[in-house]
């Protein structure tokens, strides 16, 4: 076998193989003969089939296969021998012909970059910390309860907080909104569903009021032929309900799971949910901390182009429906953010590597034991997971990064930084 390397680029490599074609021939003879005598066809006795109707049948077949598996393991031994990293499965191109006595194919591919000396002692980071509090589990009851509220309705103005259902029409100049008739809607005032002029114009209104008013409609409006418009919008009240909160009591609690209703063991349950919840949260940022400040140190640093548009696509993806493809300007716009994680993950994997980090087989069981706890049956959520290698490989990938993480912060310029519960939770562009 006779191997060449090209440098085609920063990180591309082409790799030419070249491989005796008898080689190539035996085996194709060999997987022929054992066809022979194990395939079945009509008007053949078993293990009688004629190697010449065999070839005929089967020859194309089999000739793809064996040059399949040839180059497979001609490509493993080449890597190995040139001391080669591809990240991904390389495009290979051949004709599969023999010339000179021999098949030849190339394979091209990015390989892993070379890291440098990574030093995290000049690092200034900032580390977040946070507690749970009382007033934390108290706002934490009330959101529940209000979650839980019920509407009745009342023969009164409405009011902040309360139900509303209206009907209405909008016209912007030539056009209207239904065409014909009236839309139905409702909404709780103050909840942000709605506009807030909208929300305004149904304030203070009762049961059966009809009104007209002019009302300027936001510029990212669902409605384009609205959005950005003032129009004259007319209201049909149809009916005003006020909320009811339940009582936090024992009834309250058993809704969550308390079977005896104790409100201390509510209250615990809330505050080790919430403590979870913060502790994840925390170390999402300082992840993200760390990640930041690695990729803008190193961002010099060439990544593999295929990594770094995988990324682009994923973060692309992630803001059309399911199962849409995003379009090519929004992975475009991706590709800055995407080159920087991709620096900070290929960096973060360097050091787990140089410092010799081994995963803290506690750590996954308590984050597959959080991730459990969300669903309804958590017992079948862990046998998911340690019955699928892939989901549990990103589990173990995310734990080494915060084990790298929480390493490069015990070796750089930390700085501790006290945040309320709230302040750590609130998302980070808000």
């Amino acid at each position: 076998m006779q191997v060449s390397v090209e440098n085609i680029g920063t990180l591309e490599r082409k790799l030419t193989v070249k491989f005796p074609a008898e080689r190539f021939e035996t085996q194709v003879t060999a997987r022929i003969a054992e066809m022979g005598r194990t395939v079945r066809l009509k008007g053949f006795r078993p293990g009688k089939v004629p190697t010449t109707v065999i070839k005929q049948r089967f020859g194309a077949q089999v000739r793809g296969e064996v040059l399949s598996d040839l180059i497979g393991s001609t490509l493993r031994e080449a890597v190995e021998q040139e001391k080669l990293q591809p990240i991904a499965n390389p495009s290979i191109n051949t004709t599969g012909q023999p010339e000179n006595g021999e098949i030849a194919y190339t394979a091209t591919f990015e390989v892993m970059p070379e890291f440098p000396a990574i030093d995290v002692s000049g690092l200034e980071i900032n580390r977040p910390v946070a507690e749970v509090t009382d007033a934390d589990i108290d706002k934490m009851l009330e959101t529940l309860r209000q979650q839980r509220r019920s509407f009745d309705e009342v023969e009164r103005a409405s009011a902040e907080g309360d139900f509303v259902m209206f009907e209405y029409s909008a016209q912007a100049g030539d056009y209207r909104f239904p065409a014909e008739g009236m839309e139905r809607a409702g909404s709780v005032l103050g909840s942000g569903n709605l506009f807030k002029a909208l929300d305004d114009a149904l304030l203070t209104r009762m049961a059966d009021d009809s009104f007209d008013t002019e009302i300027a409609f936001p510029d990212d409006f669902r409605n384009e032929e609205l959005a950005g418009k003032t129009a004259k919008v007319s209201f049909k009240i149809i009916k005003v309900q006020e909320p009811k909160l339940p009582e936090i009591d024992s009834e309250f609690a058993r809704l969550f799971g308390i079977e005896d209703g104790d409100l201390e063991v509510f209250r615990k349950e809330v505050r080790a949910n919430l403590e979870r919840e913060l502790k994840a949260a925390l170390m999402a940022r300082l992840k993200s901390e760390v990640a930041e400040k690695l990729a803008n140190t190193h961002g010099e640093l060439d990544v593999p182009k295929l990594m770094v548009q995988s990324e682009a696509q994923n973060m692309a993806a992630g803001n059309v429906p399911r199962g849409q493809q995003p379009p090519p300007q929004l992975i475009e716009a991706a590709m800055p953010i995407a080159h920087k994680r991709v620096i900070a993950g290929l960096l973060m994997g360097e050091i787990a590597r140089k410092q010799s980090l081994v995963i803290d087989r506690k750590r996954i069981a308590e984050q597959l034991a959080a991730i459990a706890s969300t669903y309804e049956e958590p017992e079948k959520v862990i046998e998911l997971y340690n019955g699928d290698p892939q989901l549990m490989s990103g589990l173990q990938n995310r734990v080494m990064e915060d084990q790298v993480a929480e390493w490069v912060a015990e070796h750089a310029k930390t700085t501790q930084q006290d945040l309320s519960f709230d302040d750590v939770m609130r998302p980070a562009n808000a």
